[in-house]
């Protein structure tokens, strides 16, 4: 198979064009191309009068061989890499009749979801215990706090089947490096339980959070056909660790008193716990699992009309193109007072979510469907935290590894308070924003997220929604922004507080073998432990993790591949 780079064809070519364009390339006859498949379609808009697709073609061509040597100085004509995945272990032929103990995943998550559908591929039998309760029951959940301000502590944006990436864009692309090519895996496990089968090739690929339902739906049952099991309303109230190993887990009813329900005893436990399992956190460390600070970004959403972003993007000729989408941006400021300015999870034709998972406190996500055609654009514009940022008042040293969970917790109860005390947000308009004025209503751009938005001023001098410095070098970043997308800073684009949830405020540490540094045969995994940003990360963290898994179950020696940083 020899695979093609860099063929670039207008927006609105002819089918035939591409195999046409493969043969020019290629310089072989018609005959001589057996067989061709996209395995990747880009755009280049830099050109706005003249957007180009941008194809990667996998192509099959009689005496490949020959062909490559002619075209051996052409760095877009090269061999296609193997893209297969292959396990790299299985379960002995008696490990379901064997009285040794099965794994347990704590989450189900992008990452625990592909960790144990791994496991359950590879003949292990996981035990999934997930806090929040099966899909469907959770997209209830949690649209009684959008549309009713009743917020279920169990069940909502960030606990439940498919993790807090269910609620959100689907966005399935990562700029983490790949050489497994274990992305493919991902993308192919989604596909086969539903997903649209151009999530294979476009670009930015992305399913929305109504179809992420059917296909999580689809690949639990598969988990469950392959001997796994997924538990739902349970959560891990205490981990069993005898001479620095753990032995077991204790599960409690997460919708009842919290009393212990049952122990399991597990000798291997990966915890895809998501950033936002404050509490089980918090027990970890009282039972001195390894964890440290590290960066996050705390921020706002910002709200668009997405004809203006398509406009500043495609140009009048090409904003709303039924084959390029909505556009999406991203966008990097570093302010005079030293801190990062950034755009994050931009959702395209989407809506600002309510994500919080505490009473009391408030917090912004966004998320769009598969069509994205809401009116709006929205996306974070967040500022980058250091550890020290965040150190609770009065201590010195080193940061605690819980720090970043209070500072999180403060300015989301701040932003409660601001936003009414019912789940509405606090909102301001950017033009209000800049000048230093409070908001009194919203104009062209009326907010998205529900329950609902109230007009204030997030930046009032004693009783701001996010720290000074935030305030500071986010005011001089949007007005950064509009250089480079014309209307970026327009009076009334709206900002929607706060967004605090960016990442996991701590790291839990582990060694090569993706064990943690002091609990032998506990695997924090995934977003929450500090390993992963987004779906697609999470997802390939949770094969690794699956690997160490049943490497260490087998006997064999961990994996070659270093752990993701």
């Amino acid at each position: 198979m020899i695979r093609l780079t860099e063929i670039r064809l207008p927006i609105e070519h002819a089918e035939p064009a591409l195999r046409a364009a493969a043969l020019a390339r290629l310089r072989v006859s018609n005959s001589a191309l057996l067989a061709m498949t996209v395995f990747k379609r880009g755009y280049d808009a830099r050109k706005r009068s003249a957007i180009v697709f941008v194809y990667t073609l996998d192509c099959e061509v009689a005496d490949e061989a020959h062909v490559l040597a002619r075209h051996a100085g052409d760095p877009h004509v090269r061999p296609a890499p193997d893209t297969r995945y292959r396990f790299l272990a299985h379960a002995p032929g008696d490990f379901a009749a064997s009285p040794a103990p099965r794994p347990v995943v704590v989450g189900f998550g992008p990452c625990g979801l592909f960790a144990a559908l791994l496991l359950a591929q590879m003949g292990f039998r996981p035990i999934v215990l997930e806090r929040g309760r099966a899909v469907r029951e959770r997209t209830r959940d949690t649209w009684g706090l959008w549309r009713r301000g009743v917020l279920d502590p169990e069940s909502n944006v960030q606990f439940g089947e498919g993790g807090a990436g269910t609620f959100s864009d689907g966005k399935l692309w990562s700029q983490i490096s790949d050489p497994r090519h274990l992305t493919r895996k991902v993308i192919d496990e989604f596909i086969k339980a539903g997903a649209p089968e151009e999530i294979a090739f476009v670009a930015k690929p992305h399913i929305g959070t109504f179809r992420l339902v059917g296909v999580v739906e689809k690949m639990r049952a598969e988990i469950e056909r392959l001997g796994g099991e997924v538990r739902f309303g349970r959560r891990v109230v205490d981990l069993r660790i005898e001479a620095g190993r753990v032995r077991g887990v204790t599960v409690a009813n997460a919708s009842g008193s919290g009393d212990a329900l049952e122990e399991i005893r597990a000798d291997q436990v990966v915890l895809a716990l998501g950033h936002s399992a404050r509490d089980t956190f918090a027990m970890l460390h009282e039972r001195g699992v390894a964890m440290q600070a590290k960066p996050f970004s705390i921020g706002f959403r910002i709200e668009h009309p997405q004809g203006l972003i398509d406009r500043a993007r495609f140009g009048e000729k090409y904003a709303g193109h039924p084959l390029l989408g909505a556009a999406d941006y991203k966008l990097v400021h570093h302010a005079g007072n030293g801190r990062s300015v950034y755009s994050f999870c931009m959702c395209p034709g989407g809506t600002v979510v309510a994500a919080t998972s505490e009473p009391g406190r408030v917090v912004t996500n966004g998320m769009s469907q598969y069509s994205r055609n809401e009116r709006n654009a929205n996306a974070g514009i967040v500022v980058g935290l250091t550890p020290e940022d965040v150190r609770a008042a009065g201590t010195s040293g080193e940061v605690g590894a819980l720090d970043g969970i209070a500072f999180q917790r403060f300015w989301e109860s701040r932003a409660y308070l601001l936003g009414g005390e019912s789940y509405a947000a606090p909102g301001q308009r950017v033009g209000d924003f800049l000048a230093g004025r409070a908001s009194t209503s919203f104009d062209s751009v009326l907010p998205s997220y529900k329950p609902g938005v109230l007009p204030t001023d997030l930046a009032a001098p004693g009783n701001e929604s996010l720290p000074a410095y935030a305030i500071a070098a986010i005011r001089e970043a949007l007005p950064a922004f509009a250089r480079q997308i014309a209307g970026f800073a327009m009076e009334d684009a709206v900002l929607t507080g706060v967004e605090t949830r960016t990442s996991s405020p701590l790291r839990m540490p582990r060694g090569k073998d993706l064990q943690s540094t002091n609990v032998a045969g506990l695997y924090p995994a995934g977003e929450g432990a500090g390993y992963a940003g987004g779906i697609m990360s999470a997802a390939v963290d949770g094969i690794e993790v699956a690997e160490a898994v049943a490497m260490a179950i087998t006997g064999r020696p961990p994996s070659p591949a270093p752990p993701r940083p």
